[in-house]
């Protein structure tokens, strides 16, 4: 088991993310003592999408051919309609959230990120929840639907929108603090 205090937690993201779906996790996740970091696709700062237009730039940590598995307990999956459509379409980060989830590491996803749970084939056979405009989506891809503000299946996170982000972090931090998850193939 790890305490938060203790933990290492990856955001991954790029262009277009929901603003608060990154940023409220980045500083309460290290708020609580888990030293956070940011991954991009280039290393590159990412600017976010705030409502109805562009929002903050928030600075990269790393670049997504930097990041080991082995050196993090958890990755978060911001939303907004952008970031998840652009980085499914990207094979190393499609290929790193299914090493976190092949590691038994806690894996949350927010909103649209589920697309990204979908696209590395990990979300076939569990419990899950999205963004509305995507939850056709996820039952296609094989998931048991729920519309609540968290849902959690063996240390995989999801959350439905920015209004869910209290639940969402509170079970990020209980996910983590739980330890590595054996899970079964779905």
């Amino acid at each position: 088991m790890t305490q938060i205090t203790d933990a290492k937690i990856l955001i991954l993201s790029t262009n277009g993310f929901e603003q608060s779906e990154l940023e409220r996790p980045l500083n309460d996740l290290k708020a609580k003592g888990a030293t956070v970091h940011v991954a991009t696709p280039d290393g590159k700062d990412i600017k976010g999408w705030d409502k109805d237009d562009w929002g903050n730039i928030v600075a990269a940590d790393k670049a997504l051919s930097d990041v080991t598995v082995d050196d993090y307990d958890a990755i978060v999956l911001p939303g907004g309609q952008i970031n998840p459509d652009l980085l499914r379409a990207n094979k190393d980060a499609v290929s790193l959230i299914k090493s976190f989830a092949d590691a038994g590491k806690t894996v949350a996803a927010i909103c649209h990120a589920p697309w990204l749970l979908i696209e590395a084939g990990i979300i076939k056979g569990r419990a899950a929840t999205s963004y509305a405009s995507i939850a056709t989506d996820v039952k296609n891809a094989g998931a048991h639907y729920e519309d609540s503000e968290v849902v959690v299946d063996q240390g995989i996170i999801t959350s439905r929108s920015p209004e869910d982000l209290d639940a969402f972090i509170a079970k990020i931090v209980e996910e983590v603090e739980e330890g590595e998850h054996n899970r079964k193939a779905a």
